[in-house]
Parts: structure tokens; sequence; C-alpha cells
């Protein structure tokens, strides 16, 4: 493609700083708003993404524009949800100045990533194929299950959420870190840890260093309602020391009936949730779907 040649020139330390002082922008931690400086980082974000210029690529909180450059010059085209009206308003320009040659490439969308819609993120032709984002931290879990929910036709992504964070999201079962993100993520797409990313890269930085996650999608374990699978394993982890008896009994109406459903799924009611991957979760949902009271 003729326009991938001429690479966006990235954004470094003072040129962030400096549409910081133009935007007279305050960064806030209410919004996580943290803004990647380092154009090495954001080359090592884009090449781990496995972006190429068939996808859409849909990017949450650009901020001011450091990754979007990045993924310009590689991508088909971008689809910019930014929640900052200001930040939105000037993506735009900030991209005509740094790659004047890939601007028709993006589309900018201002809106809260929590509440897109298909309709929003795009359909046909500008439906988002693959997600790349630096995330805020305090709604990095529910962003990326929310927008894998709304938008079947995310089928990879990478993302930079706080490193805890990231262990949280790709732990397997059994793991120290496993819980309710991990298998909720697991639903939707096989996940994995894919570098870390220091403070240090960050203006202004973070108390917090960061992590890669790497997902790819995958059919879901079990033909059930989402919803009815994530209720048992919201139940599992609201008491995660607690065996799964004990655990599911107000899931469950009782831990007798919890224990019969446990059973019948094949799972060990004296285990605890951390010991079931999202597969034995939605076979205990099964097991409820069997066993309605009358």
């Amino acid at each position: 493609m003729e326009g991938q040649s001429a690479a966006a020139r990235l954004l470094g330390p003072a040129e962030v700083r400096g549409l910081a002082e133009q935007l007279a922008l305050r960064p806030t931690k209410k919004l996580g708003q943290n803004f990647v400086h380092d154009p090495n980082t954001v080359r090592r974000i884009v090449d781990s993404s496995g972006v190429g210029p068939e996808d859409v690529v849909l990017e949450v909180g650009p901020g001011i524009g450091s990754l979007t450059l990045g993924l310009l010059s590689v991508a088909g085209s971008v689809t910019a949800v930014e929640v900052d009206s200001t930040l939105a308003e000037r993506l735009p320009r900030t991209v005509e100045e740094h790659a004047p040659g890939l601007a028709d490439r993006l589309r900018v969308v201002c809106a809260d990533a929590l509440r897109l819609s298909a309709e929003e993120a795009g359909t046909g032709e500008r439906a988002p194929t693959a997600l790349v984002a630096n995330l805020p931290y305090n709604v990095a879990v529910p962003v990326v299950l929310h927008l894998l929910a709304e938008l079947p036709t995310l089928r990879h992504g990478l993302v930079m959420v706080q490193a805890e964070v990231a262990e949280r999201m790709a732990a397997a079962p059994g793991g120290r870190c496993y819980g309710a993100p991990s298998a909720k993520s697991a639903w939707f797409a096989s996940v994995r840890r894919a570098g870390s990313v220091s403070r240090n890269v960050f203006w202004p930085v973070p108390n917090v260093d960061s992590g890669l996650v790497a997902f790819s999608r995958h059919d879901p374990p079990a033909e059930l309602p989402r919803e009815r699978v994530f209720s048992v394993v919201d139940a599992a982890f609201a008491q995660r020391r607690k065996t799964l008896r004990s655990a599911l009994a107000g899931w469950a109406g009782s831990s007798e009936r919890a224990e019969r459903l446990l059973r019948a799924a094949g799972v060990d009611p004296g285990a605890r949730g951390e010991r079931l991957s999202i597969a034995d979760f939605a076979a205990v949902a099964a097991a409820a779907e069997r066993d309605r009271p009358e």
C-alpha cells in the first residue's frame, strides 16, 4: 500500500509535553491519562500487536496520539475512541501534522468505551478487527470484556494495562492471580502476557509498571447465554476462600443444591473457584439449566 512507506513521525517527550501545553491539559487520574512518550515503546507495541493492512484497528483512549501514529503506519485504518472531547477534537490535527499521508485512515469517535455500541465502533467495512490500546488502569478489564461482547468482529488484539491486571487477565486456573477477570476473558479468547512496560516511558509517570496482554478470539466453550455462566463465576469468586459448595449456595438457592449441581457438572464441591476453568463454570451453569426448581 503506497501510504505504508510514509511512516508517521512519532511523538517524543518534547512533542507530548508541547501538545499538553497547547491544550492546557492537566492529566487526570480519573481518566487514567498517562501518555506514552517513548517512540521505541510505541514501535514495540505495534510490532507485538500483529496488526497489518487488512486490519481495522480500534484504539481506546488515544490521548495525545502517540500510539495512534504508530498504528496508522501499519493498519488499514484506525478508529480512535476518546472520551475527552478536547483530545478527540485535537487528534486529527496531530495526525495531519505528523503523518499527513495517513490522515485519511483515521476516524475519531468521542465516546465512553464502556458504553460503546457496535454502530458507533463501525459496521461493514469499518467494523473493527483488532483492539490495540493503552487502557486506563481503573477500567481496563471492564472495557476489554465489554468490547469483546459488543464487537464480535474483534479477532485479536494487544492492550497495555497495569502489570497486576495483566497477570490477572492472563492467569490460568490454579494460579495465584486467577480470578473472575481471567475466567471471563477466557470465555472470549485465548489470553497471554506479551511483555512488560516500564513506568518511565509515560508522562506523567504512573505509580506502577505496565504489562502487555495479547488475545486471540475463539468460540465460547458452551452455547449457554454468557450472563448465566458469568453469574456462576461471580458467585464463586465473591467468596473465593470458601469451597464451591458454600460459595455457590446463594446462587444455587442452597448449599445442598449447589453440591448437586457441582457433582452433575463433574466438579468437586470441596474445590475452590480458582481451580475451575471457564469450561468448568459453563458445565455448572448447564447443570443448573437442567435442574431448574419446579
